[in-house]
């Protein structure tokens, strides 16, 4: 059986339903041929853009000459409520220090470090689902609670029960729901003086969120000074210098980055996490193989044991690879580009597609099919280093995708380690993009103990 996968719109439609179609769901309102295609153009009477496949031109923008493809800031204007400032939406020197004073977070010895935070959310989560054992169970409620535990125990070593965390996370659902992936500025160039019409829900729900944020950093501040702070991710973030001027992030800095922690740690993870539970449904021998390899983990807890789980991070890969958490990414031309033969013009929207990529059909083999196994082809090699970007690629790529790939495969044996997760005839997931890649009804999987 083939994983589900949206249908795609006809080759040709009017703007205005294109438009309505965008806005319902960013998936099924493009054509069939951007699988097939390198290079794409879609003209609107107020803008150009250009969706990428072709290896070498992705390269090019992503790796070769970065600076002259920054994020467009049409696209980060429906986020902006909530993330501010934040490293996921600047560009240019801003980003650029941004970058200096959090990647030391994330380096070296740090994913040893915050292993235990991340075995005990773990637990956790498998403690929670055996409440619900036998029963029919909405997978990404519980997905996203693990992950949304994992980030608040490996940033403020505090676990998803604290009261400010679990006001947060309980907020940044209904934003969630509310928050289109796009709004009208996606579309309109308008200036930057010209008020954006975020929903009142969408504003109220982005302010409780960054004022309760501003809590946990304003009481770190004060355990910094006091010397009493825990080793974890804030108070190293809080605590490293820019090299370049000695800066710090003062608090409303640090509230931006805190907010993009949250929403890239714990939204993307959680929705990669959903649909690698409901493909170990879809297919059930793959599941027996992952539980049998998490015995590993009835060992006392300690970070060695990742290298035991090959078969859990090749299948979590291969989620990655079927349904990216982030479908598409948008950055703008600076300057008249020449792509395949077309004159691109400056300001023009240049897409770079993971959704299409990962399933670009002269690039992969059955790229349809879910095949743990091809990461250990040729073909399956060539395309991890070419035509695989789950967290982008190049200076902008994910700060935490080692955080993701050692939380993932985790979170993901606990749970088979303890559950069978079966699939309900009827209720298989068909995948919208939101903020991430989620279902457009859930993700319901019957839950059994083992």
């Amino acid at each position: 059986m083939i994983p589900p996968k949206p249908p795609a719109r006809p080759d040709k439609v009017s703007l205005w339903r294109y438009l309505k179609l965008f806005r319902q769901d960013l998936l099924s309102a493009q054509p069939a041929r951007l699988y097939r295609a390198w290079m794409a153009e879609f003209r609107t009477p107020f803008f150009r853009s250009y969706l990428v496949n072709q290896p070498d031109l992705v390269d090019t923008v992503l790796k070769g000459r970065p600076d002259d493809f920054p994020k467009s800031n049409r696209i980060s204007e429906g986020l902006r409520p909530l993330l501010g400032n934040s490293v996921f939406l600047t560009n240019g020197e801003t980003w650029k220090r941004q970058r200096r004073i959090i990647d030391p977070a994330f380096e070296g010895g740090r994913l040893r470090d915050t292993f235990p935070a991340m075995w005990a959310a773990s637990e956790a989560a498998v403690n929670r689902l055996a409440a619900q054992a036998g029963q029919e169970t909405e997978i990404e409620e519980i997905t996203s609670h693990a992950a949304a535990d994992v980030i608040f125990r490996t940033l403020f070593s505090i676990p998803i029960e604290h009261e400010v965390a679990a006001q947060v996370f309980t907020r940044f659902r209904a934003y969630q729901r509310a928050q289109p992936l796009l709004n009208l500025a996606a579309f309109v160039p308008v200036p930057r003086w010209v008020p954006r019409f975020h929903s009142r829900q969408t504003r109220r729900n982005a302010a409780v969120i960054r004022g309760l944020i501003r809590q946990l950093t304003d009481t770190r501040m004060e355990e910094i000074r006091a010397g009493t702070a825990p080793d974890d991710l804030a108070t190293k973030i809080m605590t490293t210098t820019d090299p370049q001027t000695g800066d710090r992030f003062d608090t409303s800095e640090m509230v931006d980055q805190v907010a993009i922690f949250f929403l890239a740690g714990h939204e993307t993870s959680a929705s990669a996490l959903a649909w690698t539970l409901y493909l170990m449904a879809l297919y059930p021998e793959w599941q027996e193989k992952l539980a049998e390899e998490a015995r590993a983990l009835d060992s006392p807890p300690d970070f060695s044991v990742m290298s035991k789980l090959r078969l859990s991070r090749d299948v979590f890969r291969e989620a990655l690879r079927l349904y990216p958490p982030v479908p598409m990414m948008v950055r703008e031309t600076t300057c008249p580009e020449h792509f395949r033969d077309r004159d691109v013009p400056k300001g023009a929207q240049i897409v770079l597609s993971p959704w299409h990529l990962h399933r670009h059909e002269r690039l992969w083999e059955r790229p349809d099919d879910f095949d743990p196994g091809r990461w250990h082809t040729e073909n399956g090699k060539i395309c991890q280093r070419n035509a695989y970007m789950p967290f982008s690629a190049g200076p902008r790529v994910c700060t935490g995708a080692g955080f993701a790939m050692v939380e993932g495969p985790l979170i993901l044996s606990m749970l088979l380690r303890r559950f069978r997760f079966e699939r309900i005839a009827g209720r298989d997931p068909v995948p919208v993009a939101h903020l991430t890649v989620r279902a457009a009804d859930g993700i319901w999987l019957r839950v059994l103990e083992r």
